[in-house]
């Protein structure tokens, strides 16, 4: 009998729920809007309870708890959802099916989705940054989730300002870190209510985002070294900002340290909308084989 691994990808807006086999064949694959828990989470659990399933790799929106030592592990943590802040995910599926459980953020899923079978392939480390609503990071090294005290936040990356931009930030915690300056809402918000997608090529507001981001790629480099830098997420499909976004770190590196072919360095996202639930099956296929 083949075995059968489960994988949500919980967003703000909706989770992706699905079944696949050893082979990551999709058994069957639902999206359920993320309303209050109880409404949510009784969907995710009917969906589930069709299936023998042998584990399972969550990649939850946050901030989570990923601290297995901490009382408040497999929670959502401090987040503005309403109704998710302080919500045990893990415990109130673990009260349901007794498998192991992968834990992780949502852009750890797809970035360890994007190492094994997508734009990283073949690499042993990788950054995942997820352009968007918000902008979040996900870090694999030596082929591993990275995981301290607790989950990267790479969107709160503090930022120096483009000198021709004025807008204030709007991230209500840091407003000019990553996410204030370089968000989907704060272009359009810097763009006097324009939405990013109606944004010509041209404009100057791609050179301010492709600088903010070519940033954090260059604070990414330093720090972590990766073998490559994946791009994914609404703004991200931006094809315009790939080549905007590499002459501004080749500008703000300086040479400091050497890197890949930058074309080959930062990339955009190879999996597109299925890096986080395929990273969501790998891992739980690493958690399985642990048991």
């Amino acid at each position: 009998m083949a075995k059968l691994y489960g994988a949500i990808e919980a967003g703000g807006t909706k989770f992706v729920c699905a079944v696949a086999d050893e082979e990551l064949n999709i058994v069957e694959r639902i999206s359920i809007p993320t309303e209050l828990p109880a409404e949510t989470m009784g969907k995710v659990i009917s969906f589930f309870e069709k299936y023998q399933l042998v584990a399972m790799g969550i990649a939850s929106f946050g901030p989570i708890d990923i601290n297995s030592n901490s009382a408040t592990y497999g929670y959502i943590t401090n987040t503005p959802k309403v109704g998710w802040k302080n919500y045990d995910f893990l415990g109130t599926l673990q009260a349901k099916f007794d498998i192991p459980y992968a834990w992780t953020t949502d852009v750890n899923g797809a970035a360890y989705g994007e190492l094994k079978k997508g734009a990283a392939k073949g690499a042993a480390s990788c950054v995942y940054l997820t352009v968007g609503t918000g902008i979040g990071g996900g870090v694999v090294v030596n082929g591993q989730v990275l995981a301290g005290y607790g989950h990267p936040e790479i969107g709160h990356l503090i930022m120096r300002r483009h000198p021709e931009d004025k807008f204030g930030g709007k991230c209500p915690f840091h407003k000019d870190c990553l996410e204030g300056l370089a968000s989907g809402p704060a272009i359009e918000q810097r763009q006097g209510g324009i939405k990013a997608y109606e944004i010509p090529q041209d404009n100057q507001a791609w050179k301010i985002e492709a600088y903010y981001l070519a940033q954090a790629c260059v604070d990414l480099t330093v720090t972590l070294a990766p073998e490559k830098i994946v791009f994914g997420g609404g703004v991200s499909k931006q094809k315009q900002l790939f080549p905007l976004i590499r002459d501004s770190f080749k500008t703000q590196l300086n040479g400091y340290v050497p890197t890949p072919p930058l074309a080959e360095y930062i990339v955009p996202v190879a999996l597109g909308d299925d890096a986080g639930i395929t990273g969501c099956f790998l891992l739980a296929q690493e958690k399985e084989r642990e048991r």
